[in-house]
């Protein structure tokens, strides 16, 4: 998987991605990122990439000459699956659409800065918008790092034990059960009998009688779904 990132501050991104298991996928050759400085296709001496907007407000917006010129140059090489925008306004990032862009091959993603992009830009390029909350944020670049770190584990062959990925919360709808390791007690604190039983049917009923009543307390909107 490919995934190429337009951004007015690269810097945001050093570090996601140089570290952990992102940093081994990309070793592997499993997972390509690319972070691309939005401020070399301005075509102003200052490099400028916003202006006032028109009819007047607080706020600058992301211009489309140089969002179009990087968008045009970038699909001359490379056809994306996707041109994601990271909005507010976007739709909900979750688990599902996690692992329904992990089988892409190509992405590109836009970070969004000051009061937005060029509406032309939205309506002309990009496919898919995307939220990671309701929140605003400085720019796109956290929320680019977080959508790209999801979906990233969840290639074959990033995750040391494939078969994890498949138990993390959200996948079914139901949050994660309780987990312990060594000791098997601690300042009196002991873990669950049934997990020292040796009996995997057993264990296995209780994760998910865990997975029900802990997403029940915590998330009953997820069992609502």
């Amino acid at each position: 998987m490919k995934i190429d990132i337009l951004t007015v501050v690269p810097g945001l991104l050093e570090s996601p991605f140089s570290h952990s298991i992102l940093k081994r996928a990309k070793e592997k050759g499993l997972f390509e990122v690319n972070v691309i400085n939005l401020r070399d296709y301005s075509t102003s001496k200052q490099k400028q990439v916003d202006d006032y907007q028109f009819g007047g407000g607080a706020g600058m917006v992301m211009m489309c000459q140089p969002l179009a010129d990087a968008i045009d140059k970038l699909q001359e090489n490379q056809k994306y699956d996707e041109v994601i925008y990271m909005t507010p306004d976007g739709s909900q990032f979750n688990q599902k659409l996690a692992n329904r862009l992990s089988l892409k091959n190509n992405l590109l993603i836009i970070c969004g800065h000051y009061k937005g992009i060029d509406e032309r830009i939205r309506q002309h390029y990009v496919t898919m918008e995307i939220s990671i909350g309701d929140y605003v944020l400085s720019g796109g670049e956290l929320a680019a790092a977080v959508v790209v770190d999801a979906i990233g584990r969840l290639i074959p062959g990033v995750l040391s034990n494939e078969t994890s990925a498949l138990f993390d919360s959200f996948q079914d709808d139901l949050l994660a059960p309780p987990v312990y390791t060594r000791p098997a007690e601690f300042k009196g604190w002991k873990v669950p009998d049934v997990l020292l039983a040796g009996d995997p049917k057993k264990v296995d009923e209780w994760r998910t009688d865990q997975s029900l009543e802990r997403t029940k307390e915590r998330r009953p909107d997820l069992l609502n779904e």
